[in-house]
């Protein structure tokens, strides 16, 4: 089986999700071309999984300040280079074609006439689940930005439509909850836009993830570079994630029961309505502003949820495109889904236990 897997680079996001399909694509023996595109090559990290994969300029916003800059995205997009690139590549002779939001994969594909299955939260959008800011342009530039023949969403909660649960890399590490010891990853800010903040709050233990040469420490904040093995050990070792309300990090703080505060990039509607999602099924709180009073509230809150718990979806997927090659997918969905509906009653019938006892209780005076 020969594949074609074009990667959206912007982020980190996508980039651990590739790793995933990786993983499983490799177990079932397949050949992959990853293609990646959204930052410089050597501003990649941790690529050794996807052997000489191809980079390109593609698209992605401009941000400053943890807001996205229109104006800026026009003035550095070079369509020109754009339109070459997606007129290099080759894409004959590959038994399917994956997209993970990436243009350039994308839009060769789409001029040659192929058919391409898009797996992504991006494609999630197509259907009925919450959104901010929804408007004409939005709806065009998701389905436009990145096109697939076959959309497959990915999302924490089904909402009653036909899309999969979300993809979580299975760890080595324990998971554990180290009382004020918290993760901070906010990707699209700056060191002198999050540490003022952190600065306040001398009793907790910040672990804060930049573009940073090496590690340093200003006494409870501890700067790291980016490193995916240092990055999960301090994931499962926190109590709670303080980041983008981007799709890939929340997943992994919901599937080992962190604690989330996340933040949406300004003028970004895929992330607004993450945290829109994350407040509405009672899995996260979303941060307005990032400052003291917000940070002040949340810090001393317990963890709403335990462990989400979700399912090999990487193997599913991979099992599901050899066996009936990219067909009938909603039994796929029924067999993903089974699980957690299934986890959900019991935590609801233990919840209802609980509550009535506490009743019980004190009716008799305890």
């Amino acid at each position: 089986m020969k594949i074609l897997y074009g990667v959206q680079g912007t982020g980190n996001g996508h980039t651990t999700r590739a790793r995933i399909m990786a993983t499983a694509l490799a177990d079932a023996g397949a050949q992959v071309d990853w293609v990646f595109s959204g930052r410089e090559r050597a501003d990649y990290f941790d690529m050794q999984t996807f052997g000489d994969f191809k980079s390109f300029r593609g698209l992605t916003f401009a941000t400053e300040h943890g807001k996205v800059r229109y104006l800026k995205t026009l003035l550095t997009a070079n369509i020109r280079q754009l339109y070459r690139d997606v007129r290099s590549l080759n894409v004959e002779g590959y038994d399917f074609i994956i997209n993970d939001f990436e243009p350039v994969s994308a839009w060769a594909a789409k001029l040659a006439g192929k058919k391409v299955i898009g797996i992504s939260h991006q494609n999630a959008f197509f259907y009925d689940i919450p959104k901010a800011d929804d408007n004409i342009f939005v709806r065009w530039f998701m389905r436009n930005f990145a096109p697939v023949t076959q959309p497959i969403g990915l999302h924490w909660h089904h909402f009653g439509q036909p899309i999969l649960p979300p993809l979580v890399e299975t760890s080595h590490y324990p998971n554990i909850s180290t009382p004020k010891h918290y993760l901070v990853y906010l990707p699209f800010a700056g060191l002198d836009d999050i540490l003022p903040q952190l600065r306040e709050f001398p009793d907790y233990e910040f672990f804060v993830y930049q573009p940073v040469p090496a590690a340093y420490d200003e006494g409870h904040i501890h700067i790291r570079p980016f490193s995916r093995e240092g990055f999960q050990m301090d994931l499962h070792r926190c109590e709670g994630v303080i980041c983008s309300a981007g799709f890939e990090l929340p997943s992994e703080a919901i599937h080992l029961g962190k604690k989330i505060l996340a933040q949406p990039v300004a003028g970004q509607m895929e992330q607004k309505s993450n945290a829109m999602a994350l407040e509405k099924l009672g899995l996260g709180t979303e941060a307005k502003q990032f400052d003291v009073a917000t940070l002040a509230r949340w810090l001393p809150q317990p963890a709403p949820n335990g462990p989400r718990n979700y399912p090999d979806v990487a193997k599913a997927l991979v099992d599901w495109l050899i066996t009936s090659r990219g067909e009938n997918m909603e039994v796929l969905q029924q067999q993903l889904w089974q699980p957690l509906i299934q986890q959900d009653r019991l935590e609801l019938s233990e919840k209802k236990q609980k509550e009535s006892v506490s009743v019980l209780a004190k009716s008799a005076g305890f």
